[in-house]
């Protein structure tokens, strides 16, 4: 069975790097934690790796906006590079700052052929404050690489901006015709609801979506810190233990994306 190569991105002010390598390796595949510069300066690098990983933190400062200038120095210096990287058969995944980057960078939704403009973003948190707290997650199957069962899993938050919100109401039902909603803010029985439950007003409760591939994923929680069962907050108290973390599914479900 062929090795599965992971290229996790590390940019100034990345903080998540290790913790995604890590969880990638316990998922089966062999992950290498790379600077940007590094790829900028030889973008053939890509060609040595399979998935490809923008982890969290708060890339160069998240100055103007959290994201906004990783995601310039990206098009203008690679834009090319990534795109063929995923048309040629691999996948990407953006977590929290990731999925703030990807989203900027058009990556993950097409610009308006009309305006050129991303139609969507993510904007400061409903209630203006930085959340740092567990929350249940609903993924739906469908389309994404990442995602391979209807459940509802629990992961953590962190963030100021990651309220998802769309310029026209109707994309939400496009995307969700689409498949592409495919993970989405609940409580623990599947239902949505108004904050903590989804803890940045996300439009459709939106936590994470895919391209039109469904090889280009990206979400606000961090499945990288609930590989684990000892990671959650309250494994003290369970009655029965489970085996992993809910978040470890998602890098395995890539791996095996590439061996099945």
């Amino acid at each position: 069975m062929a090795n599965v190569r992971v290229l996790v991105l590390r940019a100034p002010g990345s903080n998540c790097d290790n913790e995604t390598a890590h969880a990638f390796e316990l998922a089966g595949a062999s992950a290498e934690r790379i600077h940007i510069q590094r790829v900028v300066e030889n973008p053939s690098l890509l060609d040595e790796f399979q998935i490809l990983c923008f982890p969290g933190g708060f890339s160069f400062g998240d100055d103007i906006a959290a994201g906004r200038i990783y995601a310039t120095l990206l098009q203008t210096k690679l834009g090319d590079a990534f795109r063929q990287f995923r048309d040629h058969d691999r996948l990407i995944l953006g977590i929290c700052n990731g999925f703030q980057v990807l989203l900027k960078t058009g990556l993950l939704v097409e610009p308006d052929p009309s305006t050129g403009q991303i139609p969507a973003t993510l904007a400061f948190n409903r209630q203006g404050r930085f959340e740092d707290r567990w929350v249940h997650i609903e993924l739906s199957p469908g389309r994404c690489a990442f995602v391979q069962e209807r459940e509802v899993i629990t992961m953590p938050v962190a963030h100021a901006e990651g309220r998802f919100m769309v310029s026209r109401a109707e994309l939400l039902k496009k995307w969700q015709g689409e498949n592409r909603l495919v993970a989405r803010y609940v409580d623990a029985d599947g239902n949505a609801g108004d904050f903590p439950i989804n803890p940045n007003g996300a439009m459709g409760d939106v936590a994470g979506i895919s391209d039109s591939t469904g090889r280009v994923f990206a979400l606000m929680p961090h499945p990288e810190r609930h590989v684990s069962p000892y990671q959650h907050p309250r494994w003290t108290r369970r009655k029965a233990q489970p085996v992993e973390g809910d978040g470890l599914r998602l890098f395995r479900n890539a791996v095996n994306y590439f061996q099945n």
